[in-house]
């Protein structure tokens, strides 16, 4: 792939992200009036629907496997907007903790971007794409299980490949 070629796929994978992108921000969602007929009219079907314990449910928006944002959309049991959160920030990822099931952090984070067993750890490591740190690098956040509970948690560079951009 040529040189210009990947700057216009570039460009168009973050234009294409930039229309969720600004999901908890957006100024015609408004607390208390907005329903869930007026989310997904502005942003398609939800990537799942989660039932809430006070009969509302939540919306999940999730990026991955390309994006950096998880948004959750907190519906009340009249379907009015409680509230938007991106659960891939900081504070929310470390929400996780060990001893939660998979069904928990996925309830937590949104759908992961991959899963990877490791056979002679016994673990399996799912990962999220996030914003990344002052370096710049892509990085992800990891949640390893093992038995079926959080073990740990980690976090990983991605460093570019020297081979995306080169010259043929």
């Amino acid at each position: 792939m040529d040189r210009r070629t990947a700057l216009i796929l570039a460009m168009a994978w973050s234009l294409g992200l930039g229309a969720c992108a600004h999901l908890g921000r957006d100024p015609q969602l408004l607390p208390g009036q907005s329903t869930s007929a007026d989310v997904t009219a502005r942003y398609g079907p939800p990537t799942r629907i989660w039932p809430n314990a006070d009969g509302g449910r939540t919306l999940e928006y999730s990026q991955q496997p390309w994006g950096t944002s998880c948004y959750m959309v907190r519906l009340g049991p009249d379907d009015r907007l409680i509230a938007i959160e991106d659960t891939l920030l900081y504070a929310s990822r470390f929400s996780v903790a060990p001893g939660m099931t998979p069904e928990q952090v996925s309830r937590l984070l949104g759908r992961e971007r991959s899963r990877v067993f490791f056979r002679l750890s016994g673990e399996d490591v799912w990962d999220w794409n996030v914003m990344p740190d002052q370096s710049g690098y892509k990085l992800r956040f990891n949640v390893h299980f093992k038995n079926g509970t959080v073990l740990r948690l980690s976090q990983s560079t991605v460093f570019p490949d020297k081979f995306f951009m080169r010259e043929d």
